[in-house]
């Protein structure tokens, strides 16, 4: 094994974290386009431009974890079944959210109601996030799964 595949091997919790991270960014700068918008209607080109971006990368994160990390953690650890299966959950609420802003967004909903639907994701994706990390961080500092980081984690 080399060097680069060794490291790739046991990055998967600094790569979780990584994601984790951007995607605490893009709700930031998404809540920072509504804020700077919120006297137009409807809602701003770049809040548009944000809030796809966000709910793309959010949803293409869980849609990566579900298909390809979340089976290969109950594989080698069946013990987790339960936490996954928790996880889980949280990504089809987290998705049905996602959807009520794109149609908030999409009908050109003010920046009141806006705003509720990021606080809304914003508080549930918080505490996924920190559960998930918790729960997973340790595991997936050795996990040996061959994939590309985009396919497990999404594209950020």
């Amino acid at each position: 094994m080399t060097e680069g595949e060794n490291a790739r091997l046991i990055a998967w919790n600094h790569e979780m974290r990584r994601v984790h991270a951007r995607l605490r960014e893009a709700l930031s700068l998404t809540r920072d386009a509504l804020a700077d918008g919120a006297d137009a209607e409807p809602a701003t080109r770049d809040l548009l431009l944000f809030c796809h971006g966000f709910c793309t990368a959010l949803t293409a994160h869980h849609e990566g974890e579900d298909r390809r990390l979340f089976p290969a953690i109950a594989e080698a650890h069946p013990e987790l079944g339960e936490t996954l299966r928790y996880l889980q959950q949280d990504h089809s609420m987290i998705a049905h959210l996602v959807v009520g802003l794109q149609d908030a967004v999409g009908r050109g909903a003010p920046a009141l109601e806006l705003d509720r639907h990021l606080e809304g994701i914003a508080a549930i994706m918080e505490s996924h996030f920190r559960y998930e990390e918790r729960q997973l961080l340790s595991v997936l500092s050795a996990l040996e799964l061959d994939a590309e980081r985009s396919t497990v984690l999404g594209p950020l």
